[in-house]
């Protein structure tokens, strides 16, 4: 679906935004990027990730932005992604990142991330001495689907802990668990974006996540806490952190069109990665002045690294 686009001029630059079914105008914060592009001489088109009339060699760059339903059905989304040509993020990137056991790659390198257990299929798991909160989750998801908190020391918790973990794991699916760090209740979880620029990834901006889970995973019906996004300014030592963790990507942070880096105060107020979002993260553009002109001066200079 073409977003008031008009018909391509002669040279004029295509570029696809790759969404899903459910979003097939794009997510409202996506759309911002429209009117710069536009301004900047660009054809935007939001474009169905999954849908098999597509021809997307006829684009000169391909943009991931809300293919939000890839969680269940993975393996095609990443054969998808290696079948796409310049497509933004690279499709090595996105097979790395949309499994989060790529936190234990990067921990080993040294990143400071939120103490894991990783619990593989048909593995059984004890629980923790510990009686502090803890988060259960897959390995791949997204938007907290399948995300539980649990505190220990409830009895009931532990039975629904442990029921969790051997769900995911009868499903096939690699589990995740966590400490729950409080800080997310009262500093919350900062979100530093990072965007391309001529000279490689450059920070942009950064907003303020509240916390979401309120207790155990219970499916769909699930009771959630409205997120809540404010703008935050970011430290010179958070920006400092992502940099690091940026710089751990495979293949180097050059490549990437954009890149999300979720930290969370840990103990002694030590910034602890959540998450390296390199695939369809939210950029909040709408929360920092100018972001949708970034973005779009992003996707030219990816434009003009074609060859």
């Amino acid at each position: 679906m073409v977003i008031n686009s008009p018909e391509p001029t002669r040279g004029e630059p295509r570029v696809a935004i790759v969404t899903c079914t459910a979003l097939p105008d794009l997510e409202s914060d996506d759309r911002l990027v429209q009117a710069p592009l536009a301004a900047r001489g660009v054809t935007a088109e939001a474009v169905i990730w999954d849908d098999p009339g597509v021809d997307w060699a006829g684009y000169d760059l391909v943009v991931l932005r809300s293919p939000w339903d890839y969680t269940a059905r993975r393996d095609a989304f990443v054969a998808w992604a290696a079948s796409v040509p310049t497509l933004a993020n690279p499709a090595d990137v996105v097979r790395w990142n949309t499994d989060k056991r790529y936190l234990e790659q990067l921990s080993a390198a040294g990143v400071a991330t939120v103490p894991t257990t990783w619990i593989e299929p048909g593995r059984q798991w004890s629980l923790p001495a510990e009686r502090g909160e803890y988060v259960i989750k897959p390995s791949v998801s997204a938007d907290s689907r399948d995300t539980g908190r649990y505190d220990l020391a409830d009895p009931e918790h532990r039975e629904l802990a442990q029921a969790h973990v051997r769900r995911l794991g009868e499903a096939g699916r690699v589990t995740m668990v966590q400490p729950y760090l409080s800080a997310v209740d009262t500093d919350g979880e900062t979100a530093l974006l990072f965007l391309a620029g001529p000279d490689g990834l450059r920070f942009s901006h950064a907003i303020r996540k509240g916390a979401m889970l309120t207790g155990p995973d219970l499916g769909p019906e699930t009771p959630r806490k409205t997120e809540r996004i404010t703008a935050r300014t970011a430290t010179a030592e958070q920006v400092a952190v992502a940099e690091k963790i940026l710089a751990e990507v495979p293949g180097g942070p050059d490549r990437l069109l954009y890149a999300r880096v979720d930290l969370i105060l840990g103990e002694g107020d030590t910034p602890l990665l959540v998450e390296l979002e390199l695939t369809e993260p939210s950029l909040f553009l709408g929360y920092a002045d100018a972001a949708p002109d970034r973005l779009a001066e992003a996707i030219l200079t990816h434009l003009h690294r074609k060859p």
